[in-house]
Order: C-alpha cells, then structure tokens, then sequence
C-alpha cells in the first residue's frame, strides 16, 4: 500500500487538486463565499494528499525520476524526480499549508466585496503547487519556469490588497529583488551548461568535476545571491520585511514558513548533492553569513512595532540559523568529517521543519490579532488576553518555541545546531575554530535577544489594559481561525516533546541526509525519548526537561507557599496610584521596553530621536503643553547600500540616453559594430 502511495502517478496526482481549486475558484468568482470554500478546500485536499504521498515517500525510502519530452518542445523537457530530501520538503510544504488553508476558509472572509477572492484563490492555489513544483524539479529549464511561477504567483498575492499603496509597493520590491535574483540563478546554470553541455541535474552532478575551479567558484557566488534573496539572508532581504507583512496573513505565514525555504533546498541540492567535493571557503562562508543574518535579523525585529515585520525580520534571523547548520555541514564535508557533516545537516533540517511550524502559527495569531483590531501597530493594542484568550495561548506557545523555550520543537533543533557548532570548536584547527566560536557566540546572543523580543510582543500585545480604541471592542477569532493555529500550536509541542522518538521526524530527517554525498551514518541517535549526540557527546530528552520543570515549579511553590509566606498575614486591598486613576499612560511600552537594548547595539542600529515640544502660548517656555519623543531606525542597508547603488544606475541610464540620438543613420552603425564584433569573437 506504502509503495501505491509513493509511486510517480501518485506524485502526479498531487497536483490535480491544486489545478481544479484553483480554476474553479475563478469560475465562482461572482460569489464570494463559495469561491473562499472551493479554493481552499481543494488547497487542503491537495495539501492532504501531498502530505500523504511525502509521508509513504519517506517511509518507503522511494527515488524515482520522471520525464517527458512535449512534441511542441523538443528542447524543453519536464523532469521530477523524488527522493528523500525533496519527499522532506514536500511534507514540510503540505504540512504548513494544510493549517493555513483550514484558517484562510475564516480569514478571507474579510476580503468579501472588497477584494476579487476568485483570484485570490487561483493564486493561492497555484503558488501552493509550485512550491512543491520547485522540490521536485530535476531540470534546469524546467526548474527555471517553476521558479518563476512561484515568483509571480507569491506577488500577486503580497499586492493582493491594491487599494493600499503601501502594499503595491511591498510587491514591486519584491518583483524587483525576486528576479535579480532570478538573473543570478539563470546565469549560475548557464555556466553550468557552458561546462557538461547539459541542463539536467543529474548529467550536471556526474560532470561537476570537469568545471574548473575558477568559474565553479563564480556558480557558488551566484547561487548563493539568487537563491539567499529568496530565503532573505542579509543584505539581500530588504523585499522580505516589506512583502511578509503585505500579504494576506496566511499566505505571510506560507511565504515565510516555507517559501523562503525553497532558496535553502536549491543550496543543500547544489552544494552537498551536485558540487562534490567543495572547497573549504564556502562552509566557512555560509557560516559567516548565517552568524550575521540570525544576529541582525534579531536586532531588527527588536527595532520593530509592526507586529507582522517584528515577524518577518524573525525569518531572517532562523534562516541564519538554518545556514549556521548548512555552513557547518558542508565544512565538516570539505574537511573529510562525514558524521560530522552528517549532524549539522540534520540539525539544520530539523530546523527548517520547526520553523515552518512555529513561524506560520506566530503569522496566523498575528493575523487573527490583525483582523479583530484593524491595526499592525504592536503599541495600539494592549490587554487582549482577556478579550482573545485563544489567540493569546496559541501565540505563546509561537512564541516559547521561537524563543527556544523547553520542551517545544525550536529548543531541540537549536539544540542540535549548538551541539554541531561545539563539534566544530572541538575537531577543526585554529583559524576554523574561531569561525566557529564566533558562530556559536552569535548563535548564543541570538536566542537570548530572541526572547526578549517576544516577551516584547506578547507582554505589549496581549497584557495590562488597551491603550486604544483599537483594543477595546474586539473579540475572539472564529473557529476556522482556532483550528488552523490549535493544529499547529499541537505540531509545536509534538515535535518538541517526541524529537526523541524512534517514530518522530527526526528519524526521517536523518535518513533523508544519507542520499546527500560526503555524508554518512549519523552522529545523532534517539532511544527512549532520548537524542544522542555522538558517543555521550551531549543527550537531551524531552521528558527528562519536562520532569525536571515539573519538579522545579512544584518546589518553589511548596517553598512559597509553606515555608516563606506561611506565617505572613496577607491583606488585600486597592493599589496605591500616587492620588490618579490608572490609565494606560502608566504602562510600558513596546517602544521603552526596547530602547535600552537598542541603545547597547546604536554602533549597528543608528537610531535616530525626534523631539517635539508643543508650549501653551509664546511667552511660556517653562510650561510646555505637551512633550513629543520620536524614536527611528535608520535602515543602514538602504542608507549605504542600496540607496547609493539606485543613485548608481540612475545616473548610468541618463548617461546611456545619450546615445539614443534619434538618427537612423547612427543606429545603423551601431548594428555594423555589433555585427563586426561578433563575427570576430566567433572567428576566434
């Protein structure tokens, strides 16, 4: 049965659903609530059965390829081809977006005669099979095209709310940023082909070692810009703070749950299936990268007041996490330490998949936050734990495992990546093992400022009492809502509390490793809710944790309740208010909770302060009337970066305008010398 499940046809037949959720949705377009339900029912038939299939895939150990060759297109064949890692990513995909497709059935109803909602089902749909398109293509071309269905669809979606100009925007940026990194690919893949003569993967993996070193080198550098601005390391994720938000919150959580690990896939492909061997530099460079991608992108969701950009400059910050195990693998790799690699790439792995869960449920409470009170503003909310009691548990549990909080699913795959990282500290020579100490520095500082982020976002958001209007009138979320973050709420502890289970996703994650070369058995084992990591090198168990905080809160309360306040006399009475009534006035803001950090790290952060006094007339300048302090952020990488690079090009295309002079005569020439230089290039 587990083979059927796993055969090509089944593979072809995930698909299916996808094609008729999405037309369909345009056919019933006229009515607003029958093309929500059919466009997101199919989405989760579809996702199910794609679940399924990455399920029996796995299980089964199944690699398979497909191909067929159109008549109309001799030179455009469509390749598949299934193996454990893809089969890995397609369950990462279809788990996602079960739970978003469930909760977009309450979600969108917002958009009714706002918004056309058949197109938004067509895309959303479509965007969902081209993802899993994208992890199973095994042609260039093919591959190519996919890639860019993926692109266009996700900007229709992020522009989906064109009546607000901020969100056309977000999409132009990200249509820009996206295909720039799309020339990059095209270009990485044309060297390629210079070289084995061929556009399918596997003829490209078996001639790899026929690229000279030089021009091998240039495809990494490409690579790692056209698919690192699709998964947002920095300084290529500008378009991602932008776009995340813009997008329909659970189409946000798509996107940053595992769209943007699509880019990852592509690097673990190229760089650990395809490129063997590699030279020492490029772990070491995903390394560096990943240290400063996972430190500033916290950095900057501490800046942050919009609770869906906090969010999306979180992905950032767990794609350098993920790269610190990507980097580590393909060192240990270069250095001829396959358990060690091994480790790394299963600790990155696991990773993905953790993020994808609690990053879609923070993005779904966030939505459900959003949709209620009308506003993205973190500082116009306050005290919603009363009114959206769901909504508050389901983002704590988000937020605990973002935080790497014991026993949930991001503690145990940090974990892990901390236990690679020591690995490396332990078993390189000198010059790497300050990369990574540096690494694990970073590492360390980023889940501790994480934390402190979200104790920012949920303390501002759902504690105290409502410092607006905004917070004051709202009420829970409907059921559809409920059921798409309780299910992933559940992955989350799941994951967590069973990563040691001979059962659990971890046993697949490190079974999907061994097809990747220059790998072999695993460092890391499970037993008796147990992860081992090398031979009594470090072990954790969820259990154990979840004793040991039992045992630990018991105590203190016995201690608390019977030997220090047993023989106090308690009183209950009013808080005193200093002779004023309480007001929302008295309570810490997401602004001041933050700014003494950001005043440690100003040298990186360049924050800039406005102040504004307002007197009560002209002759009084000792009693002013009111008192303004505008807090910013100066965004460096458009200050010295970008900004500077668009003044570049500008000046270059009005320099170039001048020779579009208008006369035929000097165009005509201009057709002679290209004529003359290609004949001489193609003579040499």
């Amino acid at each position: 049965m587990m083979n059927i499940l796993a055969s090509p046809t089944s593979f072809l037949m995930l698909f299916i659903p996808f094609i008729i959720g999405g037309i369909g949705a345009l056919i019933l377009r006229k009515n607003d609530s029958a093309s929500n339900v059919w466009g997101n029912i199919f989405a989760i038939i579809g996702s199910s059965w794609s679940l399924i299939f990455a399920l029996s895939a796995l299980y089964t150990k199944a690699n398979f390829s497909l191909s067929f060759q159109p008549s109309y297109s001799p030179f455009f064949p469509i390749s598949f081809h299934v193996d454990a890692l893809s089969a890995l990513f397609i369950l990462i995909i279809s788990l996602v977006a079960i739970f978003c497709s469930l909760y977009g059935l309450g979600y969108v109803k917002h958009f009714y005669k706002h918004y056309d909602i058949g197109v938004l089902g067509f895309f959303y749909n479509m965007f969902l099979a081209s993802m899993l398109l994208v992890v199973s293509s095994f042609n260039v071309l093919f591959f190519l095209m996919v890639w860019e269905i993926m692109s266009i669809t996700s900007y229709f979606l992020v522009s989906y709310e064109r009546k607000n100009p901020e969100n056309v925007k977000a999409g132009l940026l990200y249509f820009i940023m996206t295909h720039a990194g799309t020339a990059c690919i095209i270009l990485a893949f044309l060297i390629l082909f210079a070289f084995t003569g061929s556009f399918d993967f596997a003829t490209i993996s078996a001639h790899s070692a026929a690229i000279p070193s030089l021009f091998k080198n240039g495809v990494f550098i490409l690579a790692v810009i056209g698919f690192g601005m699709k998964a947002g390391i920095i300084p290529l994720h500008i378009w991602l703070p932008s776009a995340h938000p813009a997008a329909p919150s659970h189409v946000s959580a798509l996107m940053s749950g595992v769209m943007i690990k699509t880019g990852i896939y592509m690097m673990i492909r190229l760089f650990l299936d395809i490129f063997m061997p590699i030279p020492l530099w490029w772990g070491l460079t995903l390394l560096i990268i990943g240290a400063v991608s996972a430190l500033l992108g916290v950095l900057y969701a501490l800046t942050e007041h919009n609770l869906k950009r906090l969010l999306a400059y979180h992905s950032i910050e767990n794609i350098g996490i993920i790269l610190l195990g990507l980097g580590a693998s393909m060192t240990f790799t270069s250095l001829g330490m396959p358990q060690l690699a091994t480790l790394s790439m299963v600790a990155a792995l696991f990773h993905t998949a953790n993020h994808a869960i609690f990053k879609s449920l923070l993005f779904l409470s966030a939505g459900s936050v959003i949709n209620q009170t009308h506003t993205k503003n973190i500082e116009e909310y306050g005290g919603l734990i009363k009114r959206m009691p769901q909504t508050a548990f389901f983002f704590l549990i988000g937020a605990m495992a973002i935080s790497a909080l014991p026993p949930l699913n991001g503690f145990f795959s940090e974990w892990l990546t901390f236990q690679a990282l020591f690995q490396g500290i332990a078993a390189a020579d000198l010059t790497v093992r300050w990369i990574f100490i540096i690494s694990t520095g970073a590492l360390a500082l980023t889940g501790g400022l994480a934390l402190t982020c979200f104790v920012k976002a949920f303390g501002a958001t759902f504690l105290a009492r409502p410092r607006t209007l905004h917070g004051e009138h709202v009420k829970e979320s409907s059921i559809f809502f409920q059921l798409g973050m309780g299910g992933l709420a559940i992955l989350c502890i799941a994951f967590g509390v069973f990563s040691g289970s001979l059962s659990s996703v971890l046993k697949y994650i490190a079974e999907s490793v061994q097809q990747l070369k220059g790998v072999s058995s695993a460092l890391v084992t499970s037993q008796t809710q147990t992860i081992i990591v090398g031979d009594n090198f470090s072990s954790a168990s969820a259990v154990a944790l979840l004793i040991a905080l039992g045992i630990s809160l018991f105590a203190v309360t016995f201690a608390a309740q019977y030997l220090i306040y047993r023989k106090q006399r308690v009183d209950s009475g009013l808080t005193w208010d200093c002779g004023t009534d309480l007001t929302p006035r008295m309570e810490i803001t997401a602004t001041g909770f933050s700014h003494s950090i950001i005043r440690i790290f100003k040298g990186i952060l360049k924050p800039t302060r406005q102040t504004g006094i307002e007197y009560r007339d002209e002759t009084s300048r000792y009693f002013p009337k009111s008192r303004i302090v505008s807090l910013g952020i100066r965004d460096a990488y458009r200050t010295y970066l970008y900004d500077p690079l668009n003044i570049l090009i500008l000046k270059f295309s009005n320099y170039t305008k001048k020779i579009q002079g208008g006369n035929i005569n000097v165009y005509i020439l201009y057709i002679f010398i290209a004529l003359l230089l290609t004949l001489f290039f193609v003579h040499r």
